[in-house]
């Protein structure tokens, strides 16, 4: 196949969540299964290795003549096309700012010119074409991808063969706005319906990614569980109804882990300062990740004790994330013989609860507000147990590295993170502890476990880390699975 992704980040080059993990992970997993793939992306900076432009196009985005410049590398099999214009420039240090249709006009540039990239970027001497060819978007930013091929291209007997996936990342962001918006977009009327949600709840609104979901060959969520959970009213955000009647092109794919980038036995972070790298077996949790446990007591500041467990917390601070079950259960860390650590920035208002809690028990409690990508690796790896209390979590990726670094994750049973973690009780297989409703008692009640087995039962707490450590968590699956969906899409009608 020839595969080409557009998204509006892609690491390391942009990268605000897991969307810009995937646009760097995925298409190099599905280089190695022998697929030709190019990631489309726009061009917030101009970066060193990139030289001069390779192409260029004049595009008609939303009514008006626009032109574009491609700048091209060659990186892990993957062909990386950056996509040139001031509007991207304008934005590098908050990628998706302004309103909904500021966001809504770079991401139908950046559709446009991922949909034009296969003629105009000549990658090696050798253009993509026509030939099988899938165009994967990821989420609402580029949804308009799936739209523009059908409207501008199939209807005018260009690309006729090719298909398009849209991936959901996250279905909370829809790029929803006015109505009478949709004229702007530049589409002939017949397709302008699509954009139309009448939601009971907020009214009606142009809906840019209830469009993606209808006009795609195949929908991709982030996870078996977080495919279905957008099916319901509860966890779809106003576009269940869409969802249930394509229901039968919907699908769950559960993300992998770049192990050159999240391995506790290569970890470039776990080479200094005391920290050490370690195997994914229980030699390896008893010797590198109990010195790494120490090397983080000792950064922190925190009594360098063994026999205690460090509960950690990675991620935003907001209301999605469950922070707050965590801020209620204060209490409970006062009265257990734990250590806290939080890494993160969001809501001020939650940060600042972090550090009171911090400045009331600060012999066992710290908060780094903010984020350093190298204390997330020193963290991952010193800690015992993950809390990932999240209201819903489409795919996860930490809970991922947590387990690969034999680090135990305590998650609330929703979307990815009910697919990706087996409830241990007592007597199975399991790789973590899950809790069924977002309140703040049921996580209690269910990290108290996890710390009652680190400290009573080490053996059988070491059995749980261990056998995270061994699962393959890798995107070679993944990469797998996404080739069957779009082996589907490309003999679609």
């Amino acid at each position: 196949l020839n595969i080409v992704f557009v998204g509006a980040e892609c690491a390391p080059f942009s990268k605000t969540g897991g969307l810009g993990d995937v646009m760097a992970s995925l298409p190099k997993a599905l280089v190695q299964r022998g697929h030709r793939v190019m990631a489309v992306m726009p061009m917030y900076h101009h970066y060193d290795e990139l030289g001069t432009a390779c192409g260029y196009t004049t595009l008609n985005v939303c009514g008006a003549d626009t032109e574009v410049h491609y700048f091209h590398t060659h990186r892990d099999g993957v062909d990386l096309v950056f996509v040139s214009h001031p509007c991207f420039y304008e934005v590098a240090h908050n990628i998706y700012q302004g309103t909904t249709m500021d966001v809504t006009w770079r991401g139908a540039l950046l559709s446009q010119a991922g949909i034009e990239a296969v003629y105009h970027v000549p990658c090696g001497g050798f253009p993509y074409g026509d030939e099988s060819l899938l165009y994967v978007a990821n989420d609402w930013h580029v949804a308009l991808l799936p739209v523009y091929l059908r409207a501008f291209y199939h209807e005018h007997m260009k690309l006729g063969f090719a298909r398009s996936a849209l991936i959901v990342h996250n279905i909370a962001h829809q790029g929803r706005t006015t109505p009478d918006d949709v004229w702007r977009l530049g589409l002939p009327d017949h397709h302008t319906g699509a954009f139309y949600l009448d939601d009971p709840q907020e009214g009606a609104c142009m809906n840019v990614l209830k469009a993606g979901i209808e006009y795609a060959t195949k929908v991709i969520a982030v996870s078996p569980g977080y495919a279905w959970e957008i099916g319901t009213d509860e966890g779809g955000w106003g576009l269940a109804h869409t969802v249930r009647g394509a229901n039968e092109k919907v699908s769950g794919i559960v993300n992998g882990i770049d192990f050159h980038e999240w391995d506790p036995q290569h970890d470039k972070y776990l080479q200094s300062d005391g920290y050490q790298t370690y195997g994914l077996c229980t030699e390896g949790w008893w010797t590198g990740k109990q010195a790494c446990k120490a090397a983080l007591q000792r950064q922190l500041g925190l009594p360098e004790r063994h026999d205690v467990p460090i509960l950690a917390f990675i991620g935003r601070l907001d209301h999605q994330k469950g922070v707050d079950l965590i801020l209620q259960n204060e209490d409970f860390f006062a009265n257990q013989d734990v250590q806290v650590v939080f890494l993160g920035s969001g809501r001020g208002d939650l940060q600042d609860q972090l550090m009171g809690m911090q400045e009331r028990h600060h012999h066992k409690i710290r908060a780094w507000i903010g984020f350093s990508n190298e204390f997330a690796h020193r963290l991952t790896a010193g800690a015992d147990i993950l809390m990932m209390p999240s209201r819903f979590e489409p795919c996860g990726l930490n809970q991922l590295y947590a387990m690969h670094y034999g680090t135990v994750p305590v998650v609330h049973e929703v979307g990815g993170l009910r697919d990706t973690v087996r409830h241990y009780d007592g007597m199975n297989d399991g790789t973590g502890w899950k809790f069924e409703r977002a309140e703040a008692d049921k996580f209690a009640w269910v990290l108290g476990q996890a710390v009652y087995t680190y400290q009573e039962h080490r053996d059988a707490f070491v059995g749980v880390a261990v056998r995270g450590m061994q699962q393959d968590l890798g995107w070679d699956h993944a990469a797998y699975m996404y080739e069957q969906k779009l082996l589907e899409a490309k003999y679609a009608h």
